[in-house]
């Protein structure tokens, strides 16, 4: 591995800053032009419509830049190389999603009562997509009673099946695997058991960043939040094989959330989340930081579980994840970000103290 002092890790952070800011400009302009935008499914963020999306192109490139330049140093390489495999699977699934796999309804209960639909109750003046079966079977009865009025037909993008997405995410961690470059994680020699845990780790990390991409800089936010915590982390331990990776993360979050912000112009899609999910968890895995690791990602994961007690109908939601579920209950989109990022930072300080004390102890 290459050695960086403090002027070559500037240096990264500054290429991979300005040329994620100039990379998501440029794809903008041209995803504009192409007329490849979104059509967001929740009622709360129709207005959205029209907003550039498959903007984690630019990761794409900022990424493909960063290798070229610094090929020679082994944590950054293995990095990259991880990045530019899910960033290209997840543009796989931004393509195919360019298909209308079907049109649904979205109605307005126009009634003094509420109105149950689903597994919502729609209260007077409420807008709903009718996407459940149950939803399906009475929604034109309810129409004929003068309950709901269709407004508008939303059309649903196709999406592969969740067996096609595991396979695929099965593949990232199989390569990185295969690289031989993660030995060992908390203290533990792995052995023969990298290549499951690696595996679970990708998983793991690209679902919990996917699921969390729905708000204008949610997930970017989060990411570099919890990505200059790790550095911070890393530093503190007298780890500085972190920083590298870490910075280019932070770096690529920054520079989308220059246009990304609330009110984004651009959303990062799949090849973006994707990319960052399982960049995110090579570095981790590849620093061995596992235990901060997780906790900085803590909110993600909290949402996830949350999900998933919501499948295993432990739980219900009107709709998922929890943050729509949060805007659907009339918290602003705003201050739902704001929320999710103060948590964020709260867990990587706490992380940072309680290290603070054991380092010094």
């Amino acid at each position: 591995m290459v050695n960086m002092n403090t002027i070559d890790m500037i240096i990264l952070f500054c290429i991979t800053l300005f040329s994620t800011i100039f990379f998501t400009w440029y794809i903008k302009r041209l995803l504009l032009k192409a007329n490849i935008t979104d059509n967001p499914i929740v009622s709360e963020h129709r207005y959205k419509a029209g907003t550039p999306t498959m903007g984690g192109i630019a990761f794409l490139f900022a990424v493909l830049l960063i290798t070229s330049i610094y090929y020679k140093n082994h944590i950054i390489l293995v990095t990259c190389f991880t990045m530019i495999a899910a960033g290209i699977m997840g543009l796989v699934d931004d393509l195919l999603g360019l298909r209308v796999a079907e049109v649904q309804k979205l109605v307005k209960n126009t009634s003094n009562e509420v109105v149950s639909l689903g597994l919502l109750d729609l209260e007077s003046g409420e807008e709903a997509r009718v996407a459940s079966d149950k939803a399906k079977a009475q929604v034109d009865d309810l129409v004929e009673e003068n309950k709901l009025t269709v407004i508008d037909n939303v059309p649903i993008k196709y999406e592969t099946g969740e067996g096609e997405q595991i396979a695929a995410q099965l593949l990232i961690g199989v390569l990185l695997a295969f690289t031989g470059s993660v030995t060992h994680l908390g203290g533990f020699n792995l052995g023969i058991f990298a290549i499951p845990i690696v595996i679970i780790a990708i998983l793991g990390a690209v679902n919990t960043v996917n699921l969390i991409d729905g708000m204008d800089g949610l997930a970017a936010g989060i990411l570099a939040i919890a990505s200059f915590s790790c550095i911070i982390f890393g530093v503190m331990n007298g780890n500085m094989s972190v920083v590298p990776p870490f910075l280019i993360l932070t770096g690529i979050c920054l520079g989308f959330l220059v246009f990304n912000k609330y009110p984004a112009s651009i959303f990062m899609g799949d090849t973006g989340s994707i990319l960052l999910g399982a960049g995110y968890a090579t570095a981790v895995l590849l620093c061995d930081i596992p235990y901060f690791g997780l906790l900085a990602l803590g909110v993600p994961i909290f949402s996830v579980i949350v999900s998933l007690a919501h499948r295993a109908h432990l739980i219900e939601m009107p709709v998922e994840p929890l943050h729509h579920t949060l805007n659907f209950k009339g918290i602003p989109e705003k201050t739902i970000i704001l929320l999710y990022w103060g948590v964020t930072v709260l867990l990587c300080a706490i992380g940072l103290i309680v290290n603070y004390f054991l380092v010094i102890a």
